[in-house]
């Protein structure tokens, strides 16, 4: 899978090619997606994306759906390539996942606005808090979705911090679900990479 910092047609695999690739690279995609996952408390789930974890899922898609016409493709990429990183930041997938489903019901109606105070905060510098849904509105006046898309918009002097070796926590400050964790060395290391 080749990295060249914008997601085209032209820079996907062919289905067969995919196929090809997948076989002797899926263990090292989910390692890079697993390198770049964090739990929140017990029952939130950021997976920062990254053009890898990104061109992967559109390939999957694409492999899942059979799609090798150019409109199919190009819906694959226009709703998965706004995903990936582009420098001055950080962008996720939150989940929120409780096994019970009368507990996720309940937890869903509480925790309305919770993509909203989700943060990072970068040592010495102030909370930056996730920009969520930007595609769609991903709750209602009853509950919050399971799964919503963020985004963390970091200053110059953030992302140099970042890039020096500057400790890092994620957070949420929702009343209903307070909690903090200082991002791990290596997941840090990965991500200071998405920044320029």
């Amino acid at each position: 899978m080749q990295l060249t910092g914008h997601i085209t047609a032209d820079s996907l695999m062919s289905l067969e090619a995919y196929a090809r690739f997948r076989k002797a690279h899926k263990a090292d995609i989910i390692a890079h997606r697993k390198q770049r996952t964090v739990g929140l408390g017990e029952h939130i789930t950021l997976q920062f994306e990254s053009e890898t974890t990104i061109r992967y899922q559109i390939q999957e898609m694409l492999r899942i759906e059979k799609v090798f016409e150019e409109e199919g493709i190009a819906q694959e990429i226009e709703a998965y390539a706004p995903l990936v990183p582009d420098g001055s930041n950080w962008k996720a997938t939150l989940m929120i996942e409780y096994p019970d489903v009368n507990e996720r019901r309940r937890e869903l109606a509480r925790l309305i606005g919770v993509e909203d105070r989700m943060f990072v905060e970068v040592e010495g510098q102030p909370r930056v808090y996730a920009i969520a849904d930007e595609d769609l509105d991903r709750e209602n006046e009853e509950k919050t979705s399971a799964v919503h898309f963020v985004r963390f918009e970091f200053t110059p002097a953030m992302r140099a911090a970042i890039q020096a070796g500057a400790s890092v926590k994620l957070g949420c400050d929702h009343t209903h679900y307070p909690a903090h964790v200082q991002i791990g060395p290596e997941t840090l290391a990965s991500l200071a990479g998405d920044l320029r």
